[in-house]
Parts: C-alpha cells; sequence; structure tokens
C-alpha cells in the first residue's frame, strides 16, 4: 500500500524580502503539496491603511518544494511548501482609510485624546516640535519573525496526498468536492457537506479545509472547520486549528479567528506564540468598538497563561494603539501601560524613551496623580541615558497643575522655558489652571494676554476655552461675556465648549433671561448640541414654562443631530410629575421605556402612583425588542448603502455593525441620529450619557436580525433580496442616499450598490417603477447607480421629506457645481457615467 502525505508546518523564512506588507498571496493548483506559512510578525498595524491604488502590484506568489522522505515500508512525500512573499500584506488594504499620521506633537490637533494631546499648542508656536514618536519597523518585524520561527511549537498538518488514496472513488469525489466548496454560499455548503457524510471522514475534511486555505479561501475553509467540529467523529486537531486561526488573523477576520482561538483555549491547550501575536495585531488594526479590549486580553493572557516573552514590536504597537486611545485615558488604561513596560523590562528588551514619555503621559491625565510613580519614571529614564523632551515637561506641567501646586508649576515653567525649543501653547494652558485651582483668575488673565503676544495670530482655542471656563466658574459674569465677545471676533472655533460653560454660569446663578439670549446665539454661530439643549430645557422646567419645555423636548426628538437623551427625558418628567400633568408624564415614561432609558430614583415613587391609577407598574425595561416600520425601513436603506451584518457559527445570533467615514461629512451627522435611532439596540456601553460616539459601533447580537442576514448577508457577503422591489420605499431610498451616495459637482446622484448584477437589475426596475430612470456602471466589485438631470430631480422629490434636515443642502441635486467631500471627489473622478465603457468596467442602461 502506498500512502503519501503532505504537511503544512512553519517554514523559518531567512531570505531577504520574504515578508513585506504590500501585497496578496495568488492562488495556487488545487491538489498541490504545500507548506503554508502559520504566522508573520510585524510592528503595529496601524488603525487606517492607505488607498490600494497606492500599493504595488504583487507579484505572484511562489510555490517551492523542499523536501522528500522514504521509508521501507511506505512512501511518504512529505512537502513543504513556503510562501515566498516578495511583497504580501499582513492584512489586506482597505480603500477607504486612509494612511496614518506620524505620532508628533504637531498631530495633536488632530487627535483629541491622545498621547500628545498635551502639546496641541506646539502647532501654533514659534518653533514646532519635529520628533516622531517610532515604536517600530518593518525591519524589526523581519526580525523579530526569524527569532519566533526558529522557537515554534510544531503544528504541522498531516494530510494525505489524494493521488494515493487507494479508492479511486474515493479520491474522484474529494477532487470534486475541492473544486465545488470554494464556489458556494454558506447554506449551500453546509447542504452540500451533509450530503456527503456517509463517506466524508475527518481527513477528508481536513484536506479539503486545508485546500481552501491554500487558495486563500480561508473562511470557507472555517465553515469547513466548524462543519467538521459538529460531526460526531471528529477529533480535535491543534496543528489545523492553529493554522487556521493563523490565516484568518492574518486577513483582519478576528471574530473567526478568535473562535477558533476559543476552540483550543476549551480543549484545554494552550494556542501557540503565533495565534496570540496575530490576534493581537489583528484586533489592533480594527477601530470598532471593544478591538482595543480583546487586544489587551489576548496579550494579557499570552504572557500569563502561555508564559511566551513577545517581541519588542508587540509590546510597542500595543502601546502605541494605548496612548493613541481617542477620549482621556482611564485608570484601566494606566494599569495596562504599566503592565506592558514591566513586560519589556522583566523581559531585557530595549525600553524607548517615548514608552518613558508616553507612561509620565498618562499618569499626569489622571484625576489623582500619582506623583511619586512620575518621579520613578524619571529616575529610570535618567538612568537610561534619556534627557526629559519637551513633551515630558509639559506632561510633568499638566500634572502640577491638576493639583493646583503653584510653585511646583512656575519651577517646571523654568525648566521648559531653559529647554530652549519653545513653549507650547497648552503649557500656558496648564499654568491658567493652577492659577484658577488657586483662586487667582486675575493672574490667569494675565497668564492668557502673555499667550496672546507669544502666539502668532493671538490665543489659540484651547485658551479662550480655559480662560473663559476660570472666569465661568467664578461667576465673573461680565468678564467671561466678555472673553467670549473677543473670542468670536476672531473667527476661531469651535465656541461651543465656551457657550456651554456661559449658559451652565447662568443657570447656576438663576439668570434665565441671560441664558436663553446666550443659548439663541449659541445656535446661530454654532452647530446645536444636546448638552446645551439640555441646559435650556432645565432651565425652562426650573423656571415652570413646562409648554415651552415641551416644544423644545419635541424640537430635540425630532432634529436628528440633537435628539433627546436619559437626562432630558427625566428633566421634562419631573417637570410634568412637579406640575401633577399625569398625562404627559405617562407619554415620556412610554419613551423612556421604548427607548430603555434609565428612570431617576426620585422620580420612580411618583410615577408608581401615577401608573397605578391605570393599573400599570413601572417597568424600567422592555420586555422584548422590536424593531418599528421607521427602523425597519431605515435598515433596509442602509444595508443598500453597504451596511455589514455579522452572524455567528450557528446563524442564531446576527448583530449590525454600524460604520461611517471619517472624512464624510455626511456621515458625520447622520452617525448621531443612526446612533440614537437605534439607541435600544446598542450595547449599554454604547449608551452612556454625553458619550462620543465611535464612527464604528455594533448593535447587540439578536435573532430579530436574521431576516436580514438571510436576505442581505447570507453568506458573510452582500447581496440583493429577490423581493427588493417589495421592501424599497422613499423612506429606505433616503437612507441608501444618505449612507451610500454622493451629488457630484455637476449635481447629479450616485448610490452606491454591492451584489450580484441580477441584484442590481431588480433595484433599477424597482426605480423606474417610481418613475426615476438610471444607469449602473461596474467598478471592481461595486455597482454605481447613476440618475442625472431630471431623474436626480425626481428622485430627491421623492426622498425629500426623509433626509434629515441639516443634510439637505449637502445632497440636494442641483446645475450648480459645489464642492464634494474629499472621498466623493475621489470617487466622482473614476465614475463617468457620460462615456462607453472601459475595457474592465460594464455599463447598462
Amino acid at each position: 500500500e502506498k500512502v503519501g502525505r503532505y504537511y503544512l508546518s512553519d517554514a523559518t523564512m531567512t531570505a531577504p524580502g520574504a515578508f513585506d506588507l504590500s501585497s496578496s498571496l495568488s492562488v495556487a493548483s488545487p491538489f498541490a503539496a504545500v507548506t503554508l506559512t502559520a504566522f508573520n510578525i510585524i510592528p503595529y498595524v496601524p488603525l487606517s491603511h492607505s488607498s490600494s491604488s497606492s500599493l504595488n502590484l504583487p507579484r505572484p506568489l511562489s510555490f517551492s518544494l523542499i523536501r522528500h522522505r522514504r521509508s521501507s515500508s511506505h512512501r511518504r512525500c512529505l512537502r513543504r511548501l513556503s510562501f515566498h512573499r516578495n511583497e504580501t500584506p499582513f492584512f489586506s488594504q482597505s480603500p477607504t482609510r486612509s494612511p496614518p499620521l506620524p505620532l508628533t506633537a504637531n498631530s495633536a490637533a488632530q487627535h483629541s485624546g491622545t498621547f500628545v494631546e498635551h502639546v496641541a499648542g506646539i502647532k501654533g508656536s514659534a518653533e514646532g516640535s519635529n520628533e516622531v514618536y517610532n515604536f517600530g519597523d518593518v525591519e524589526t518585524a523581519r526580525n523579530d519573525l526569524r527569532n519566533v520561527t526558529t522557537r515554534r511549537i510544531e503544528t504541522d498538518v498531516e494530510v494525505r496526498e489524494i493521488e494515493d488514496l487507494p479508492e479511486e472513488w474515493r479520491r474522484s469525489k474529494l477532487a470534486w468536492l475541492c473544486k465545488e466548496v470554494p464556489s458556494h454560499k454558506a447554506v449551500t455548503l453546509v447542504r452540500l457537506l451533509n450530503a456527503q457524510k456517509k463517506w466524508v471522514r475527518q481527513e477528508d475534511a481536513t484536506y479539503i479545509a486545508v485546500h481552501c486555505m491554500r487558495i486563500r479561501e480561508n473562511e470557507t475553509g472555517f465553515r469547513v472547520y466548524r462543519w467538521m467540529t459538529q460531526q460526531n467523529w471528529y477529533r480535535f486537531d491543534f496543528g489545523l486549528a492553529t493554522k487556521l486561526a493563523d490565516f484568518l488573523g492574518k486577513e483582519r477576520k478576528f471574530t473567526k479567528s478568535r473562535e477558533v482561538f476559543d476552540d483550543i483555549m476549551n480543549q484545554g491547550r494552550v494556542p501557540s506564540e503565533s495565534t496570540f501575536h496575530i490576534l493581537v495585531v489583528a484586533y489592533l488594526s480594527s477601530s470598532e468598538q471593544g478591538c482595543f479590549e480583546e487586544a489587551c486580553s489576548v496579550y494579557n493572557r499570552m504572557i500569563q497563561l502561555g508564559g511566551y516573552k513577545p517581541r519588542l514590536s508587540l509590546h510597542n504597537s500595543l502601546f502605541r494603539a494605548l496612548v493613541s486611545k481617542q477620549g482621556g485615558p482611564s485608570s484601566d488604561d494606566v494599569k495596562q501601560a504599566e503592565f506592558i513596560f514591566h513586560n519589556v523590562v522583566t523581559t531585557g528588551l530595549e525600553v524607548q524613551k517615548d514608552i518613558y514619555s508616553g507612561l509620565i503621559w498618562l499618569h499626569s491625565c489622571q484625576e489623582e496623580v500619582d506623583k511619586e510613580r512620575i518621579n520613578s519614571l524619571r529616575e529610570e529614564m535618567k538612568d537610561a541615558g534619556f534627557e526629559e523632551s519637551k513633551e515630558v515637561v509639559v506632561s510633568l506641567l499638566r500634572a502640577y497643575a491638576k493639583e493646583g501646586s503653584v510653585e511646583e508649576v512656575e519651577r517646571t515653567w523654568l525648566e521648559l522655558v531653559d529647554l530652549g525649543c519653545g513653549i507650547p501653547s497648552q503649557a500656558f494652558v496648564y499654568k491658567m489652571e493652577a492659577y484658577s485651582k488657586a483662586g487667582d483668575s486675575a493672574k490667569a488673565l494675565e497668564i492668557f494676554r502673555k499667550m496672546e503676544k507669544h502666539i502668532g495670530g493671538g490665543a489659540t482655542v484651547s485658551g479662550y476655552h480655559k480662560i473663559i471656563e476660570v472666569f465661568c466658574k467664578v461667576r465673573q459674569v461680565e468678564s467671561a461675556e466678555s472673553l467670549l465677545k473677543e473670542f468670536v471676533e476672531s473667527g476661531k472655533k469651535p465656541l461651543l465648549p465656551s457657550y456651554i460653560e456661559i449658559v451652565k454660569m447662568f443657570f447656576d446663578l438663576g439668570l434665565h433671561e441671560r441664558l436663553e439670549m446666550a443659548f439663541v446665539e449659541c445656535l446661530e454661530k454654532s452647530q446645536p448640541s444636546q448638552t446645551l439643549y439640555n441646559i435650556y430645557l432645565e432651565s425652562l422646567v426650573k423656571n415652570g414654562n413646562l409648554e415651552k419645555a415641551g416644544d423644545v423636548f419635541d424640537e430635540m426628538k425630532n432634529d436628528g443631530t440633537i435628539n433627546v437623551n436619559a437626562r432630558s427625558c427625566n428633566t421634562l418628567l419631573k417637570g410634568y410629575l412637579d406640575s401633577e400633568n399625569h398625562v404627559k408624564a405617562k407619554k415620556i415614561y412610554e419613551l423612556m421605556s421604548l427607548k430603555k432609558y434609565e428612570i431617576g430614583a426620585p422620580l420612580l415613587e411618583k410615577l408608581d402612583y401615577i401608573l397605578s391609577l391605570v393599573k400599570k407598574e413601572v417597568k424600567k425595561k422592555p420586555v422584548s425588542l422590536k424593531l418599528s416600520k421607521e427602523q425597519r425601513e431605515v435598515l433596509v436603506g442602509l444595508l443598500l448603502g453597504g451596511l455589514q451584518i455579522e452572524s455567528d457559527k450557528e446563524r442564531k445570533g446576527h448583530k449590525i455593525k454600524f460604520e461611517f467615514r471619517e472624512k464624510s461629512q455626511t456621515h458625520m451627522i447622520l452617525r448621531e441620529h443612526i446612533h440614537d435611532q437605534f439607541r435600544e439596540w446598542l450595547p449599554p456601553s454604547s449608551n452612556l450619557q454625553e458619550a462620543i460616539i465611535p464612527f464604528e459601533f455594533s448593535s447587540i447580537s439578536h435573532s430579530y436580525f436574521g431576516f436580514y442576514a438571510d436576505h442581505f448577508w447570507p453568506n458573510a457577503r452582500p447581496e440583493i433580496p429577490k423581493l427588493i422591489h417589495r421592501w424599497v420605499s422613499p423612506h429606505s431610498l433616503a437612507y441608501w442616499y444618505m449612507y451610500g451616495g454622493f451629488r457630484t459637482s455637476s449635481g447629479d446622484i450616485i448610490l452606491r450598490l454591492k451584489g450580484s448584477l441580477e441584484g442590481v437589475e431588480k433595484v433599477v426596475k424597482a426605480l423606474r417603477a417610481k418613475s426615476v430612470e438610471c444607469r449602473v456602471k461596474k467598478k471592481g466589485k461595486v455597482f454605481w447607480v447613476g440618475l442625472q438631470g431630471t431623474n436626480s430631480v425626481c428622485f430627491w422629490k421623492l426622498i425629500e421629506l426623509y433626509v434629515l434636515e441639516d443634510l439637505k443642502d449637502h445632497l440636494k441635486p442641483c446645475s450648480v457645481s459645489m464642492e464634494a467631500d474629499g472621498e466623493e471627489e475621489e470617487e466622482e473622478q473614476s465614475i463617468n457615467f457620460d462615456t462607453s465603457t472601459d475595457h474592465s468596467d460594464e455599463s447598462f442602461d
């Protein structure tokens, strides 16, 4: 009997250029004996990527036969195939993401709440800092790869060669499955495999899964693997699970990679170092909410459970993601940073200067600053031969200012001056804060005037915000109003934070008329804000003007850019309960129940009494979740525009992934509206009051979304339902336009659509049924639906009622040339409906 086997193993890549980040793997022959490299180690994969059009085209992947081995009793072919990756990416590049900005002191204006926020004023100072925070490069990653692969855990996947199978019928059927499986969708794939249950064994299914990985159909390989695990003959295969988790992680499929990772853990096995490493970087590569926390969790388990010693590039990547995290760092962030620092030190790796600087900055951002730890880090930094940079000194200034320690602030100020590298504007702000806490507002104003002289073009925006805040806290009304007027006349923005401080001051002083004047003035000069509206609403309720408070509340609720939250609902509910207006109080309660808002404890007793009159009990949470008619129509429009749905392995739970482009003005406004529209479907952490809404967030996993998953994402790929013509309404079309479309500079409308050609034709017919003619052009995998001339006007009349008020001017079709968003301009240049089809595109009327 001749038995042939080939292995998938971790081939050590030592040839120059064996690892790079700029191309994809090519497809190999179905039955070639191969070895797939299990992992690559890179430094930090940024949260945003450059356009794929700017990448060098990849050279085809070459497979090389490494060795043969024979024995007297059997002929075993142990063939190893290494990936000669001249320019192979760790992750596929996303065309919607822009290149990452270098972590410099000058980038603070663009990254709020990051490591360099405290030196934001450097940009406006005479001498800006050109220091780049470098946490690793590709060459370091290459060295790390060699070091890790030489001490890897052997994870060979043993698979018999198809030509050496004794049964001809088995060879024929297995070859047929290898051909058919990658071409089918998820549901059909499962049916296909179920039909072969009588003869398929674990060795056969493993061969199919390996074949799918070899031809880069990793998601199909995952489905085969998941089907295997549900069979009664399945026995856990550590090597197969490791390879699959690694390949999925490299493609940023972190959800599926994590499933396989958890399978390994549930078997009582410790995943290989490569699996830990790749999964951490996969999480870091995504800006989706919660991914950073998962990256930290996997990193911690890698060290505490696996006992591994990660390479320096991984420590640095995680640390950089931590200090670049949006918003102020929490105490948990500081603990995680200290853990990373501890691991770097204890493993004898080099601690870079920027790690010290970043850790000092994190400590300076805390409410209670640990001065002993900061001084300890400064000593260690000095012992390592690093001089304190301007960033470190500014961090110290911030820490002392939080405590109101004027003497320490003045001493640190002199150290900053002695450095001779310019004083950043933020240093003036911290100094003002110190004197403000010491109760010396006059000195704070003096520092503000010095700031104006020091920086060309007057004081910075943060300077105005701080000095106005100082005078509002001490309730010096005239001085605060004078500074606000000066701020408005300077033309600098945003004005909103200062207006909020002003109206807070008026509210505390009970000056309702002046508060109302400031509120109206703010609406004229700045974007509306939920916080501002809430303060005004509280003032109206406090003064007993409930009729106007109800009007303002309705205005908030109907405006998608403002909307109501738990605070505004509780405010108005209190007013109605105090005035014994039971009917309106009951309506507010029903709204809060629908939105899952928490009712304030002092109001529960009164509310319980009112509802008991109509034989109802107070319920903090609704019994069940159900999409409203409006939500269903909105969801259809968003799905047409490219919204994604993720399903679990059993396809019983499904979650909606809301993604918005940061550079799109339309998406900036639509994001807040959608977040509130589906608030009850979001995780509790996404419903915090006054929280910053991320550009990517997900709903809870729920079976209710199964209908949409089956019709729009049946195979984890976008599809257009057969009955789409029944579901398309003016309401859904409006949201398709707002989410997945744009207006060109010539005033036409272009809509983005993904799916099959047959599905696109159904959408075109649905539009024609509504008297809207269109043209369709294909670019790559995306169809672009063009509405030109009078057709764009007809389409607009159809949807205008449902377009958000703040977006109407931006999206309304017209003949006058208008500016579009940056990304929309690029798309517009690549789509021309007035020309015939080129060699790579497809057009049809």
